[in-house]
């Protein structure tokens, strides 16, 4: 899973590196965030025609980690809702709608997965997964509107967007860490990805394509990013090479 991960990049520089047209919320600016959890507010790149447009414009939007489908009842769905499987995204009713019509990319510095140590039953390692060049890391993503209905329809709040991250099997020397990752989107691809009129979920599949062996690099963090509380880049930062050994 992924269900924890940094994103400190200021908004400007999102709005540059993914060659944004819209910034559709220009009075709002997220903070940076070394320890993004769910249901905190994460910015999110997608693609949308606006009314009586021609085309597909692409938006820097923020979103709340943890997906509401338009036919839930209420949003407290969306805690269990931070994940989605590659492997199961059309058939997935809370999915697959999303996945044919609303695909994002969420951007991130890295993400942090936690291993059992050796010898320590109930004792986990974190670790900081990054991309090896230091770029952005763009991680694919689903999103969704959801219709308040205790709402009036002239409310601001009337309208909830929320997404999910995208996973899969990780790659070799990750699985070691944890099994699961985030489904990475490269750069030449993420005009396909965010294509609304891609509605093909055959062929929306075939963009999701595992990193690359050595694509991401990982290294152990201080354990001070257990608690959702602490922020900092020190969460970030490697563990001391002698604190690391002392882990095998």
């Amino acid at each position: 899973m992924c269900g924890r991960y940094a994103s400190a990049r200021k908004k400007h520089e999102l709005l540059e590196e993914f060659q944004v047209e819209q910034d559709a919320e220009p009075d709002k600016e997220l903070g940076a965030d070394y320890n993004v959890a769910p249901t905190k507010n994460v910015y999110a790149v997608l693609s949308r025609v606006p009314k009586e447009a021609e085309r597909a414009v692409r938006q820097l939007r923020v979103v709340k980690w943890g997906l509401v489908p338009a036919w839930a009842k209420d949003p407290s769905i969306g805690s269990r809702m931070i994940n989605a499987r590659a492997e199961t995204l059309a058939e997935k009713p809370s999915f697959r709608q999303a996945f044919a019509k609303r695909r994002c990319l969420l951007p991130a510095d890295g993400y942090f997965e936690w291993m059992p140590v050796e010898g320590e039953k109930k004792k986990k390692q974190p670790y900081f997964i990054h991309p090896s060049d230091g770029g952005v890391l763009a991680m694919a993503g689903l999103y969704e509107f959801w219709k308040d209905p205790s709402r009036e329809d002239d409310d601001p709040l009337k309208w909830l967007v929320t997404c999910t991250v995208i996973t899969t099997n990780a790659e070799d020397h990750l699985g070691r860490i944890h099994d699961r990752m985030p489904m990475m989107i490269e750069r030449e691809r993420w005009a396909e990805w965010l294509d609304p009129k891609l509605t093909d979920t055959e062929q929306a599949g075939r963009l999701l394509v595992p990193a690359e062996s050595g694509r991401l690099t990982a290294y152990a963090v201080s354990t001070d990013v257990n608690n959702v509380r602490n922020n900092g880049p020190d969460l970030i930062k490697p563990l001391p090479e002698e604190e690391e050994t002392a882990l095998f």
